[in-house]
């Protein structure tokens, strides 16, 4: 009996890949020492509470849960642009793709703005580092975050750049997956940070 191999199919162009990590080995280096730092700040956090619990039982009460709500809309936003222009990219709609980050950057930059709105609130209401424990706990972690924040909108415009440069195509784009993945800590980051401070009371 003759038998006749019939070949595999060859593989899709367009989807997606399998088995692969998003980015690069770099960016994810800086994403665990990213959480492992923050880590180490919510040991702070708790170790805190514990000690002082009435001061973090009413501090919350004192902080704009409006610029708590606002920057966490700006963050979950502006990941959310930042993924599209993954997608796109993806899908080979390199214009569209551009657009989303575009986008993605104009919501980002709007955090630090928040943020600066809602120190100078802050400090026109009696409220700095040294209002209590629960205000100085607030500020180191918050402006670590903010910190690590203003890396990655610097690195959205360096991605930016390179993506009007024409250096990402459908093929080849881990430069933007990098960024994508590191927004993306930083917005899981301050999703554990609002609660913490702005909500549990």
């Amino acid at each position: 009996m003759t038998t006749i191999a019939i070949p595999a199919p060859p593989p899709r162009q367009d989807a997606a890949p399998t088995g692969r990590v998003p980015g690069n080995s770099g960016i994810w280096v800086g994403i665990t020492c990213e959480f492992v730092e923050f880590a180490v700040l919510f040991i702070v956090y708790f170790v805190s509470r514990a000690h002082f619990p009435e001061a973090f039982e009413h501090g919350s009460e004192r902080l704009s849960r409006i610029a708590g709500t606002v920057i966490t809309l700006l963050m979950v936003t502006s990941s959310f642009f930042i993924a599209a222009s993954v997608v796109t990219m993806r899908a080979g709609q390199r214009r569209r793709s551009l657009w989303w980050l575009v986008a993605g950057l104009v919501v980002a930059l709007g955090y630090p703005v928040a943020k600066v709105l809602e120190i100078r609130w802050n400090l026109a209401h009696g409220i700095d580092g040294e209002a209590g424990i629960f205000f100085t706990v607030y500020y180191y972690l918050t402006f670590n975050h903010l910190v690590h924040a203003t890396w990655g909108i610097l690195g959205i415009l360096w991605v930016l750049a390179r993506h009007v440069a024409g250096a990402y195509t459908a093929e080849e784009h881990s430069g933007l997956e990098a960024l994508a993945s590191y927004w993306h800590a930083t917005d899981i980051i301050w999703l554990v940070l609002f609660p913490f401070f702005y909500v549990l009371a």
